[in-house]
């Protein structure tokens, strides 16, 4: 069972001094600090308002630069399509000249085969001749008779060579005509001259380099669209960019107002003059001293040594989102936090939320209402329920945590979840183990 606590706080005090107790300075310094509040509350808005601005502006700079990367891509796409169209020009200009060049070797074949034919044709004359000499020997061997006998048959011989050479020559005629039509048919087709219409080929051609002239039209047509883009996303870039530096100098000032107007808050609390938020603050400090108290028990118990409790290696939990975390004192945090953090929201129904916090932020343990485990994949779900073994090192959380006065009063505005804020102030009060400063308590609560 858990030792006692070390240091019992002043009882708390419910509400501030009625004014009408006070004297006429009281009261106007009271109305300052309620003004101060307001200012506090309008200028966390504001804070908030511009983060979420800031955080929008970057992500569409982010996006602006991104599309003006792929539009460069385009860009070059294009230049890469012109000049793939302009060699694809020259290799049709390339072919229609050697289709030239093939179809005058065409016409000079047809040139050779025309020659062919006529030397076909004299052979069959000089066959037609041949037999008819042979014819006539024919005659001449058998008016000889017996003398003439072998003459006849010498005639005859040539006789029929000559009939089979005629036959040979005049299929050559035939064969010759035919491919006389095919290729000057083909001629025709490849040849192209002044006032004749171009042939198939020629006409293939004059297609494939009208395509290819209307893709480097169309090229260039967006190469100019493409530049135009670029240059007004240039500009674009450039307003946002100026925007971004205008809101991170709007939030610096606005963050510098919210800052004085805390200060002013803490400097009427630090007064002993009581305000609605004296409450809160002593509070903070009594929860405070409790956890200090408990740690420095299980110091002394050996449940834990001051190298677990300052540990600072937080170990990453697979599949977390938003990322949870432990550290070597979280299931000890786990065991001695609640008791504290849980009665601390008893003190009012605007208190929010009661949690310690290492000096990085890191909270082992949050409200049992806030420790519910991680849904797998629900991310409104989780930011807005599952907020322990966390580290929120956020310029509020870091301010809470690294503290090191008395107490520290804030005004921020927070983050629900599934697109709801709050805006919130917060007392914080530092928590010393050892002689050292391990982190802070922080007690949220409305206005």
């Amino acid at each position: 069972m858990l030792k006692m606590f070390r240091r019992e706080p002043p009882p708390l005090s419910a509400a501030p001094v009625p004014a009408a107790a006070a004297g006429p300075a009281e009261t106007a310094l009271r109305q300052i600090n309620e003004r101060a509040s307001g200012l506090g509350r309008e200028a966390a808005e504001v804070c908030g308002v511009i983060a979420d601005t800031q955080r929008i502006a970057t992500a569409q700079a982010a996006a602006l630069q991104a599309l003006a990367s792929q539009l460069q891509d385009v860009v070059a796409a294009q230049a890469a399509i012109a000049g793939e169209t302009d060699n694809g020009l020259r290799a049709v200009a390339e072919v229609g000249e050697a289709v030239q060049a093939v179809g005058a070797e065409v016409g000079g074949i047809v040139d050779t085969l025309r020659q062919v034919s006529g030397a076909a044709g004299q052979i069959t004359q000089i066959a037609l001749q041949t037999r008819l000499v042979a014819f006539n020997a024919s005659v001449e061997a058998k008016r000889a008779g017996e003398a003439g006998r072998g003459f006849g048959v010498v005639a005859d011989a040539v006789k029929d060579l000559a009939a089979k050479v005629e036959v040979s020559s005049k299929e050559i005629l035939t064969t010759v005509g035919r491919l006389d039509e095919r290729i000057a048919a083909l001629a025709r087709e490849i040849q192209r001259s002044e006032g004749s219409p171009a042939g198939g080929v020629h006409r293939a051609l004059d297609g494939v380099v009208e395509g290819v002239g209307r893709i480097h039209e169309a090229s260039r047509r967006s190469s100019e669209v493409c530049a135009v883009l670029e240059a007004q996303m240039a500009g674009i870039e450039g307003e946002v960019r100026q925007t971004t530096r205008a809101l991170d100098g709007a939030a610096g000032r606005t963050e510098n107002f919210l800052r004085i107007s805390e200060q002013l808050i803490e400097a009427f609390a630090a007064s002993g003059l009581e305000t609605e938020d004296s409450p809160y603050i002593r509070a903070a400090q009594q929860a405070a001293g409790q956890v200090a108290a408990l740690l420095e028990d299980a110091l002394a118990a050996g449940r834990a040594t001051l190298e677990d409790l300052f540990d600072e290696r937080y170990q990453p939990i697979a599949g977390t989102e938003p990322a949870q975390h432990t550290a070597r004192f979280s299931a000890l945090a786990e065991q001695l936090f609640p008791q504290v953090q849980e009665a601390a929201l008893q003190l009012s129904d605007k208190v929010v939320f009661c949690i310690a916090v290492d000096r990085n932020g890191y909270v082992a343990c949050h409200n049992r209402r806030y420790n519910q485990p991680q849904r797998p994949g629900d991310l409104l779900w989780n930011t807005a329920n599952s907020r322990w073994r966390r580290i929120f090192n956020d310029r509020t959380g870091l301010a809470s945590a690294r503290n090191e006065r008395p107490f520290l009063l804030q005004t921020y505005r927070r983050d629900m979840g599934g697109g709801r804020f709050v805006v919130l102030k917060e007392a914080a009060a530092p928590i010393t183990v050892g002689g050292r400063h391990w982190g802070g308590l922080r007690l949220a609560f409305n206005f």
